[in-house]
């Protein structure tokens, strides 16, 4: 069994080899690069990943990254297109294949047909050299010297050079096509990353109830309004205008401090100038709001400040967003 520091060093070597292989990424590209991106951007169809073996789960990858961000993409098992799947290629589809010796016996069977069909073919290969590299309109190199695998077999350097390239295809992609993070929001409207960004502070609210005194409520009123509506707060108000807030800490602390409070009223313990936050600013704004104020709760108001609600700290941890 190996030591801790041993185990560590292997670890090390590991990231330190893959990082080197990644790094010299750059240094490979060249206009093939910038001709794929731009053929892509122009193109009418989609885009099709493929691949065997370990590059095929890469492929899957890349296809989720490009559909995410705005480049319409699917994933096709290079062994199961010589199967009938070949079909999913149409007529205007842009079809990257990865390959890290670029000279399986699927790629070799696999490229022709596709080249047959009039579809442009981008690589993504190691060794440019290879049929892959030599048919393809589009060669791009993910040469890497060394696997992180210390029998350097496994692919684990070369995957994560495959992974990087398509990274780039897609990002570029993005900027290109002024792929915008509403855009974004469209096609992760489920997770916790969607709800940042689309997620408004009204659609928070909507369903919590509204606590409110006026200036001359009863201690024994406030009381009741800040049980009842359990958020922990409550606003404070002139008639109909936002003067002031009371949280279930100031309760505490004035009961600390005095048990005569027959004659007590809101204005009389309430904080002045309460944190604001408008229904229409985003929910991941109020999160912000909450942290640098060290509060619990943010009363929210309309656009003629006129008060409407509160949001509290577990509305966000509700969401996902916190």
């Amino acid at each position: 069994m190996k030591e801790s520091s041993s185990i560590l060093q292997t670890a090390k070597e590991t990231i330190l080899l893959e990082s080197v292989a990644i790094a010299h990424l750059a240094s490979l590209l060249d206009e093939n690069f910038e001709n794929a991106v731009n053929f892509i951007l122009n193109s009418n169809g989609r885009v099709i990943v493929t691949g065997i073996g370990k590059s095929a789960n890469i492929a899957t990858k890349i296809v989720a990254t490009f559909n995410s961000t705005g480049t319409p993409a699917i994933f096709m098992h290079a062994a199961d297109a010589i199967h009938g799947d070949l079909g999913n290629v149409q007529e205007n589809d842009v079809v990257i294949c990865l390959s890290k010796s670029g000279n399986t016996p699927e790629i070799k069977v696999l490229v022709p047909l596709i080249k047959n069909y009039g579809n442009k073919i981008i690589a993504i290969t190691g060794n440019i050299h290879s049929f892959l590299g030599k048919n393809a309109d589009f060669p791009l190199n993910t040469f890497v010297e060394k696997e992180a695998c210390s029998n350097n077999l496994a692919p684990t350097s070369s995957t994560t050079a495959q992974l990087v390239m398509g990274d780039a295809l897609a990002v570029c992609l993005q900027d290109l096509r002024g792929f915008s993070s509403k855009d974004f929001a469209k096609y992760h409207p489920g997770g916790a990353l969607g709800k940042k960004l689309y997620l408004r502070v009204s659609d928070l609210t909507k369903n919590n109830q509204v606590p409110q005194v006026q200036l001359e409520s009863s201690i024994a009123e406030v009381i009741v309004e800040i049980s009842e509506k359990r958020l922990g707060v409550t606003a404070v108000l002139k008639n109909t205008e936002l003067v002031g807030i009371i949280t279930d800490g100031d309760i505490r602390r004035m009961l600390s401090k005095t048990s005569e409070i027959k004659n007590i009223t809101a204005q009389d313990i309430m904080g002045t100038n309460p944190k604001t936050i408008s229904q229409n600013a985003m929910a991941i704004e109020a999160l912000e709001k909450l942290e640098s104020d060290s509060i619990t709760q943010i009363l929210v108001v309309d656009a003629n400040h006129t008060y409407i609600g509160v949001v509290h700290l577990h509305d966000l941890i509700k969401e996902g967003i916190f």
